[in-house]
């Protein structure tokens, strides 16, 4: 089988990872892709949300499958190019992407489907948005209804900080607090099946004890010791199968990777959110975990065969993924600082270097080229063992004016 994959961050180095190890892969692809990416796959310079393009390149290569990774080409429609040419592919269509695209759409979505959720008002103009403010009170909950890269949700006690949010989105979905720890779970679908993973567990905040301001993630684990053993269970039956179930029955079936972000609260488990792709950077704990070989999971998703798909084989081991980035991000961050010591990283035991937003400089190093630089993974018999390889391949790596969160897992890995 040749497989492309599109995107360029660490959650598609994991996939490429993943299907270079699976023996059905004959060759492997990534665009753009980054300069680890390219240790496993060769890469093409295309732009990810341009579907004629990616289409184009899918046909040179006589790809058997596409893995569209980022959220973006997913809602610019890069799927719908790809099935009007015949090419099979793992990924939504753009009205069905539109789950992740639009708060609102997805709030809708499960209110006709009956799945657990935030109250929520949708807020356009100043009176609506303070209206919403007041009556739910802090701590406040206000997201960006559109795409923000996982960075236009504010949570704040601050009602003046809350309102300036809100009022910069053209669009904006204000809902109630959710008490109670999250969890993340991904499910594989042909648009009929629902085939859930293992669950994981990442950081938003930028500082340890989940301080400072919100990022993409800077971290995740996977198992989740202190979850009940019905969770996954459970949220299949009425999150995931219901969504799946409601989108089919509207005519835009979801065909790809649906993300629950979930709330387990004192009243029971609610979704925060739904992505439309693998999450980063739980994709690199998650993945780490999958036995069973990836590349035929996503071809059967992709081809509305995953009814015939056997059981998913996962190890016992636990993952643990430490990112690594770079100056001053979330905010700007610096980018052309040399990343030094990976091979160093690489020589940890059952640890691995996953790039996230790098490149090569004009003298073949590799350079930061985003503000989360590196999602460094290890496996271990349990989350302390996994958690200690981790941090001392991060331990090696040099990378000026870098940061990272020293708490990922610990508290978990305590708890165990």
């Amino acid at each position: 089988m040749k497989v492309l994959v599109i995107g360029g961050g660490a959650r598609e180095h994991a996939l490429c990872r993943s299907l270079s190890l699976d023996p059905h892969v004959t060759a492997l692809h990534c665009a753009p892709g980054n300069a680890g990416i390219a240790e496993v796959a060769e890469t093409h310079s295309v732009d990810a949300r341009d579907g004629a393009a990616v289409t184009a390149l899918a046909l040179s290569l006589g790809a058997d499958l596409v893995v569209v990774g980022p959220e973006a080409p997913l809602v610019a429609g890069v799927a719908d190019v790809l099935r009007e040419r015949g090419i099979p592919v793992f990924g939504p269509s753009a009205q069905a992407a539109r789950l992740e695209g639009s708060k609102a759409f997805a709030k809708d979505v499960m209110a006709a489907a009956g799945v657990p959720t935030a109250r929520s008002y949708v807020c356009t103009t100043p009176a609506e948005i303070d209206a919403a403010l007041d009556a739910f009170g802090a701590p406040y909950v206000v997201k960006d209804d559109g795409l923000a890269a996982g960075k236009g949700v504010v949570v704040t006690s601050d009602l003046t900080a809350a309102r300036e949010h809100a009022l910069a989105c053209d669009r904006v979905v204000i809902e109630e607090f959710l008490d109670g720890p999250e969890v993340s779970l991904f499910a594989v679908t042909d648009g009929e099946t629902v085939l859930p993973l293992q669950p994981a567990q990442d950081f938003k905040r930028a500082l340890d004890a989940d301080e400072g301001p919100n990022t993409g993630g800077m971290g995740a684990y996977s198992p989740l010791p202190w979850a009940d053993p019905k969770l996954v269970d459970e949220v299949l039956e009425t999150v995931l199968q219901p969504t799946v179930d409601e989108l089919r029955r509207r005519g835009t079936p979801f065909s790809g990777l649906l993300y629950a972000g979930l709330a387990i609260t004192s009243r029971g488990v609610r979704v925060i959110e739904f992505n439309a792709r693998f999450g980063d950077p739980e994709t690199q704990v998650v993945l780490a975990r999958l036995r069973t070989p990836l590349a035929g999971v996503l071809m059967n998703a992709a081809t509305g065969e995953l009814a015939a798909q056997t059981p998913l084989r996962w190890s016992d081991d636990a993952a643990v993924t430490v990112v690594v980035a770079s100056h001053n991000y979330p905010g700007t961050p610096r980018t052309g600082d040399v990343v030094e010591g990976l091979a160093d990283a690489a020589g940890v035991e059952d640890a691995y270097v996953l790039h996230a937003g790098t490149a090569h400089d004009a003298e073949g190093r590799v350079v930061s080229a985003g503000g989360r630089v590196l999602s460094v993974t290890a496996t271990g018999t349990d989350l302390a063992a996994a958690r200690a390889r981790a941090y001392e391949a991060v331990s090696r790596i040099r990378l000026d004016g870098s940061h990272h969160r020293t708490d990922i897992a610990a508290k978990a890995a305590a708890s165990a």
